[in-house]
């Protein structure tokens, strides 16, 4: 990569960690401003962070992704209950806020699966976001719908019908968004992969619904990367 290139990935890189940052800022004060639950800004700040994958493309070396999300493993851990470091933890108080209103381990996991598929598939960007935007959009939507509308209970507990179809419906929508997009920098049509986002919704919405609480940050991203892997391996 020649020194322009470098010059230029590294101002994206910053200007996505200002938009972390910012989402991160926006997201505490969002749910403060409107009264909101703070399971709702921590919603927010999941799907937010997920269009950080329609980025990808403008990045010419292929590690700027995975360095754009590494940092953050460190960052969610020290604002973390887990954190050894008080002080420190009581300076990313907003960070913290949201991570101790939720599963502790929760964001901590969801800045692994994305520096992870960020690492394996930065030549790919639509296998990262087949794993990434169904826990951004899917679990958000499934998580706010079940809470406010879910009322036939499923086998899993804590899990309602009405959110696993929400699960489904967002992630389905994103990934075909995700298609549309992509589709304008890589040599494919967005139709000819919808049978990758139709089984792709599928399997998250399983793994979401049998996952234990905070771990789905983890199933859902990988498990829904490897299902567009197979089955782009197989059509």
């Amino acid at each position: 990569m020649q020194g322009g290139g470098l010059l230029y990935d590294g101002l994206l890189m910053v200007l996505c960690y200002v938009y972390v940052l910012l989402m991160i800022s926006v997201s505490e004060r969002l749910g403060r401003a409107i009264n909101a639950p703070a399971k709702a800004a921590r919603k927010f700040l999941h799907a937010f962070i997920g269009n950080l994958t329609f980025v990808i493309p403008f990045f010419e070396w292929r590690l700027a992704p995975f360095l754009v999300a590494a940092p953050f493993i460190a960052v969610t851990f020290l604002a973390s209950p887990h954190s050894p470091f008080r002080d420190l933890r009581r300076r990313l108080r907003r960070l913290s806020d949201l991570t101790e209103e939720g599963h502790d381990l929760g964001l901590i996991l969801y800045s692994v699966s994305y520096a992870l598929l960020a690492l394996l598939f930065a030549p790919k960007p639509i296998m990262m976001a087949a794993g990434v935007l169904p826990m951004a959009y899917g679990d958000s939507a499934a998580a706010l719908v079940g809470k406010r509308y879910g009322r036939r209970q499923g086998l899993s507990s804590g899990k309602s019908l009405e959110g696993s179809l929400a699960m489904f419906s967002a992630s389905f929508l994103s990934i075909a968004v995700s298609l549309v997009f992509f589709s304008f920098f890589y040599p494919f049509r967005a139709f000819e992969k919808i049978i990758h986002a139709t089984a792709v919704a599928i399997i998250v919405t399983l793994v979401e619904y049998l996952s234990p609480k905070g771990f789905d940050n983890l199933t859902v991203p990988l498990l829904g990367a490897a299902t567009f892997l197979i089955v782009d391996g197989w059509l």
